[in-house]
């Protein structure tokens, strides 16, 4: 009886090592819970003797996979930027700054419009409320893809993971595209019907504009999300981006994903065409009425106030018709990967400077903001000046404006 097993303990060792040697990633997790039965080890592994090789691009990756979808739900990893420590440590630091900087200009927006009075209208409102979309816009994306780019593709997002943030991305990006129409509507507004803007555009209005918007991204965001999270997932998980965008988490799924390309496409015809459509009649409105104007300064005013505003549609609706208006067969995922950094880690760190720059009214409050005296120990120096030019005798009637000209308010 001995002389019998002796062969098949034999056969089972050798078999053993070569599902350790075949199937590495996961060779420190069997020493680590000194598994012994051969029947565990290959339902451990996802063994199939049919195949030829279980081992995937990213060995270590892979043997997170298996200890982590023991638990019977489906986890994804990242494909790194690189793999090289120097690397990664370098993409580390720059996309941190970025993040940083798109978090300092938007608060910085935010405060600007909050606390000066001057800027309590329904544009700056808008643009309020834009600053304060791309904070979570950034944060929904970046703190995982930084996580990733540390690690080197060894972060795991779980599939409701995923999903939640595939829900915020798309809730914020189309709110945020459908609110640049409605600052287009806007400027419309100020310059076609200026005696009628303050009617037209009331608080209330504006009010119902914003959560609208944020509504219309609610609407568009749930059902693809819930589309995505039911597909069956099986086999490769490495997503081929630095988070959970769709067209490349739709190329993980063992299933047709036909009717689901089907409807990210429709969405994106929702919250990016037409939106730009609606922000190309306002914009032609606003041309066709600025070349009617006789005063050359007023054009100037005109082109300066909307500039800004044309920039950052540029930038947000180019860099999504790129990726999500193309045809799902044309579809590559290292210009998916290029672009998407642009929009979710440059456009965020642009928006604040564009509208900072390019408007003067908002370059003021800003410095106001941020180095401005307090009121006070500005009208102590104004009236000192004074009684120094009367005591010089060159006080003259337009040197002491009125407590409510605009010379004196601070």
């Amino acid at each position: 009886m001995r002389e019998a097993k002796k062969p098949l303990e034999t056969k089972v060792k050798s078999y053993k090592f070569s599902v350790y040697h075949t199937c590495l990633p996961a060779f420190a997790y069997l020493h680590r819970t000194d598994y012994k039965d051969v029947g565990v080890t290959l339902s451990l592994l996802q063994y199939d003797p049919g195949q030829s090789s279980p081992v995937r691009e990213s060995t270590d990756s892979k043997g997170l996979m298996e200890e982590a979808n023991q638990t019977g739900v489906v986890y994804f990893y990242f494909h790194p930027f690189s793999t090289d420590p120097a690397v990664a440590a370098l993409l580390f630091v720059a996309f941190l700054l970025l993040y940083l900087g798109s978090l300092v200009g938007n608060v910085t927006i935010g405060l600007t419009v909050w606390r000066g009075h001057s800027l309590h209208t329904p544009m700056y409102f808008f643009l309020f409320v834009l600053a304060m979309r791309e904070i979570g816009y950034s944060t929904n994306i970046a703190p995982l893809t930084l996580a990733g780019i540390l690690s080197i593709g060894h972060v795991l997002i779980s599939l409701p993971g995923c999903g939640a943030q595939m829900f915020f991305f798309i809730l914020l990006g189309g709110s945020d595209c459908v609110l640049l129409a409605v600052m287009a509507y806007d400027r419309y507004v100020a310059i076609c019907h200026p005696l009628h803007y303050h009617v037209i555009m009331s608080w209330r209005l504006c009010g119902q504009m914003t959560l609208g918007s944020l509504g219309l991204g609610f609407l568009l965001s749930l059902p693809l999300t819930i589309l995505i999270c039911r597909l069956p997932f099986c086999g490769h998980s490495e997503i081929y981006h630095f988070f959970c965008d769709m067209p490349a988490v739709l190329r993980l799924a063992c299933a047709n994903t036909r009717m689901h390309e089907a409807a990210l496409y429709a969405i994106s015809v929702a919250a990016v065409a037409v939106p730009f459509l609606l922000i190309c009649l306002s914009y032609g409105c606003i041309v066709a009425t600025i070349l009617r104007m006789n005063s050359a300064e007023g054009k100037r005013r005109a082109f300066s106030t909307c500039s800004s505003h044309l920039i950052v549609v540029l930038l947000q609706y180019g860099c999504c018709t790129l990726i999500y208006l193309h045809p799902s067969s044309s579809y590559s995922p290292e210009e998916g990967w290029a672009v998407s950094v642009v929009y979710t880690f440059f456009s965020p760190v642009l928006n604040p400077l564009i509208y900072s720059i390019r408007n003067q009214e908002v370059t003021d409050a800003v410095r106001r903001l941020m180095g401005g005296q307090p009121r006070a120990i500005r009208r102590f120096s104004a009236v000192r000046t004074w009684r120094v030019q009367i005591r010089l005798g060159q006080f003259t009637s337009t040197s002491a404006p009125s407590p409510n000209s605009p010379r004196c308010r601070c």
